[in-house]
């Protein structure tokens, strides 16, 4: 009987596992534009005039924190390295 129920909650996560695919790769696209649009903003940071450096900078910050965020949810744990690009 232990052998069934073993066999079913596998099945079970499976179709769990196969459910979340594409919400998966979803994030995982999501979470490259997220970080190919940090380094774009920080590139023109690095050639804008000292009044846009704010609004830059919060840019910064607000996708610095998406792209935790969505690292998170994958579940990846070195969110430091990956986030800035490394």
């Amino acid at each position: 009987m232990a052998e069934i129920i073993d066999f079913a909650e596998i099945q079970k996560a499976r179709r769990r596992a196969r459910e979340r695919g594409p919400d998966r790769e979803n994030l995982e696209r999501a979470l490259e534009l997220m970080r190919e649009n940090l380094a774009a903003v920080a590139a023109e940071l690095v050639h804008a005039p000292q009044v846009e450096h704010a609004e830059l900078i919060t840019r910064i910050e607000r996708l610095l924190a998406m792209i935790r965020y969505g690292m998170r949810m994958l579940g990846e744990s070195d969110a430091g390295s990956r986030a800035s690009g490394g």
